[in-house]
């Protein structure tokens, strides 16, 4: 069964930096691009990043390119994602997923995926 679980979240101060870690159980994240998604309260599931199996490509949305830094150590089974100088905007459950694609549309990048094993997700809370 295929199962990822987050951590790392917590509450900061804007401007502030968090790390997650996204790590998988009984099966290898090498094989799989990665991305990384966050839901707000009231709002949908949106992609924020996603980084190719090898680690050689990276993707951002518009909204976190800049802030955000995506990485993975497949020795270790493991991909983070790297949070510095959160936002107001920032706050939501954060969420790890497989066969993440980076898709263009009117000059914006998004990112998708078709998995729906998500995890717990982890919690990031950005206030002064």
């Amino acid at each position: 069964q295929v199962q990822l679980v987050e951590s790392g979240g917590g509450l900061v101060q804007p401007g502030g930096s968090l790390r997650l870690s996204c790590a998988a159980s009984g099966f290898s994240l090498g094989y799989y691009a990665i991305g990384w998604f966050r839901q707000a309260p009231g709002k949908g599931r949106e992609g924020m990043a996603c980084i190719s199996s090898g680690g050689d490509s990276t993707n951002y949305v518009d909204s976190v390119e800049g802030r955000f830094t995506i990485s993975r150590d497949n020795a270790k089974n493991t991909v983070y994602l790297r949070m510095n100088n959160l936002e107001p905007d920032d706050p939501a459950v954060y969420y790890c997923a497989l066969d993440c694609i980076t898709k263009y549309y009117s000059g914006r990048r998004y990112v998708y995926t078709s998995f729906d094993s998500w995890g717990q997700g982890t919690q990031v809370t950005v206030s002064s």
